[in-house]
C-alpha cells in the first residue's frame, strides 16, 4: 500500500552529492572573487590612466612648494640673525663714538630694505648725520623711511617726528600741523611729543583756542613724562587754560574737622 505524499520518506542525499554541492558553491564563491579582483584592477587602471599623471605632478608640486617654503623659512631667520649681529656690532662702534665706523657697518642691515632692522638702522643712521652735523642727509634719511610704506608703522612715525624735531625751526607752522596732526591725539605713542609741536606750530599762529586745550591735554596725560606734562602745564595756565584736574582730597583718619568739632579748633578759654 502506498504511502499519503506527505508522509513520503525524505530522498536521502549521498555524501558524494554532498561534496559536488559543496565543491560547486566554493567554487562559484572563487570565481565571484576573481572578477570582483578583476574588476576593481581595471577601476583602479583607468583611473591612474585618466588622472595618474596629473595627480603624481600634483603631489611633486605639493612637495617641492612644502620644501621650498621650509627652505625659504629658514633662510629668513639665518638672515634676521645675521642682521641682527650686523647691528649690534654696529652699536658697538657707536658706543666706541666711531660715527663713521658704524655709520658704514650698518650698510648691510640696510640692504633688507622693508624689514624692521633695515628702518631701525636708518634711523640710527639719520642719527649718526645729525652728529656729523649733517642734517640735510639726516632729514632725507627721515623722509625716505616715513614714506616707506613697507617699513613697519611704528618706524615711519617715529622718522616722521624726528624729522620735524629736527627741521621744526626752517618749517612752516602748517607743515608741522600737517605732517603731526594724526600723531598729536590722546592715545597716540607720540602723542606728548608731536602733541607739544602741534602746540607751539599754533601758538606761531596765534590759535590759542587750539594750542591751549591741546597743552592741557597733554597736561593731563599721566603716561606721559613728568617734565613735558609740567611744561605743557605751565603754557596751558598762561593761555587761560585750567590744566589740573580737580582733585577730591581724603582724608586722614585723625584729621579734624573744624566744622564738626568747633570746640576743638578754638582757643581755651583762660580761667
Amino acid at each position: 500500500m502506498a504511502l499519503p505524499p506527505d508522509k513520503a520518506p525524505a530522498e536521502k542525499t549521498s555524501p558524494d552529492k554532498d561534496k559536488s554541492r559543496k565543491s560547486e558553491a566554493g567554487s562559484q564563491d572563487t570565481f565571484m572573487r576573481e572578477v570582483d579582483d578583476a574588476l576593481r584592477q581595471d577601476q583602479m587602471e583607468g583611473f591612474f590612466k585618466n588622472f595618474g599623471l596629473p595627480l603624481i605632478a600634483a603631489v611633486v608640486l605639493g612637495l617641492g612648494g612644502l620644501g621650498g617654503y621650509l627652505w625659504w623659512q629658514n633662510s629668513q631667520e639665518e638672515a634676521a640673525d645675521e642682521r641682527g649681529e650686523q647691528f649690534i656690532v654696529a652699536l658697538d662702534t657707536l658706543e666706541a663714538e666711531n660715527l663713521d665706523g658704524a655709520y658704514d657697518k650698518l650698510a648691510p642691515v640696510i640692504e633688507a630694505s622693508g624689514t624692521a632692522s633695515a628702518s631701525a638702522a636708518q634711523l640710527l643712521r639719520a642719527g649718526i648725520a645729525l652728529e656729523r652735523n649733517q642734517p640735510d642727509d639726516a632729514a632725507m634719511i627721515y623722509t625716505a623711511v616715513a614714506e616707506d610704506e613697507a617699513a613697519p608703522q611704528p618706524f615711519r612715525d617715529l622718522a616722521t617726528v624726528r624729522y620735524v624735531a629736527a627741521n621744526f625751526e626752517d618749517m612752516k607752522p602748517q607743515e608741522v600741523i600737517d605732517r603731526l596732526a594724526v600723531l598729536a591725539v590722546p592715545g597716540n605713542a607720540w602723542f606728548g611729543v608731536a602733541g607739544e609741536m602741534v602746540g607751539m606750530a599754533y601758538l606761531e599762529q596765534d590759535k590759542n583756542d587750539l594750542a591751549g586745550p591741546l597743552f592741557a591735554s597733554i597736561a593731563r596725560d599721566d603716561e606721559l613724562p613728568e617734565s613735558l606734562r609740567g611744561r605743557a602745564r605751565q603754557l596751558a595756565g598762561l593761555l587761560g587754560v585750567d590744566a589740573l584736574d580737580d582733585v577730591v582730597g581724603e582724608k586722614d583718619d585723625d584729621s579734624i574737622d573744624p566744622k564738626a568739632a568747633p570746640d576743638a579748633a578754638a582757643p581755651a578759654d583762660k580761667k
